[in-house]
């Protein structure tokens, strides 16, 4: 098992679609395996149109960042704008579009740490909120670990699909320290 230690994070490039790919059919798969599959459906990534596009799009917007150990990704986290179904902040902040491991890595912590990466672009940029949306049906689990990394749900929403059930939602808020200054 790879050391934790070792794991680095690095600015994705547009090539990185595919690896977005890669990981979002082997989650898909993962999930699937458990009967699991109201969060992204049993359709391979890589195999439906609207993913591939949205790959494309995610690894052109300059938000992608990549988790790597031993030279080879094992987590995506996308950074920019919240979307549209998603009510707006009444503040500026960092939106969390995609969150995504390798579950050959599972328990080193890598979402983790990818959110804390997020986090730290936030503060960098000097907004104190770093929001997320996940999946909120079956157990809640997935809601449970973006509480486990501190964020509190805030608004849930529900995306209504014509061909398949409803998609139930939950997002939720990290606020960041700010840095504070000191009057002279």
């Amino acid at each position: 098992m790879a050391d934790r230690d070792a794991l680095t994070i690095q600015p994705g490039t547009p090539a990185d679609d595919r690896t977005i790919l890669r990981l979002l059919d082997d989650a898909m798969a993962w999930l699937a395996a458990r009967g699991r599959t109201g969060q992204w459906g049993s359709t391979p990534a890589s195999a439906d149109p609207r993913r591939l596009a949205q790959a494309r799009t995610w690894a052109d917007s300059g938000g992608l960042w990549l988790a790597m150990l031993a030279g080879q990704p094992v987590g995506a986290l996308v950074v920019g704008r919240a979307t549209d179904h998603i009510p707006p902040a009444d503040e500026p902040e960092l939106y969390v579009n995609l969150l995504v491991t390798d579950r050959a890595y599972a328990g080193l912590g890598i979402g983790g740490r990818l959110l804390d990466h997020a986090g730290e672009l936030a503060g960098a940029a000097g907004v104190g909120l770093l929001r997320v949306d996940c999946y909120a049906g079956d157990d809640g689990a997935l809601v449970r670990f973006y509480e486990r990394q501190g964020f509190t749900p805030t608004e849930p929403f529900t995306v209504r699909r014509p061909d398949r059930d409803p998609w139930p939602g939950q997002v939720l808020a990290r606020r960041l320290d700010r840095p504070t200054t000191t009057a002279t």
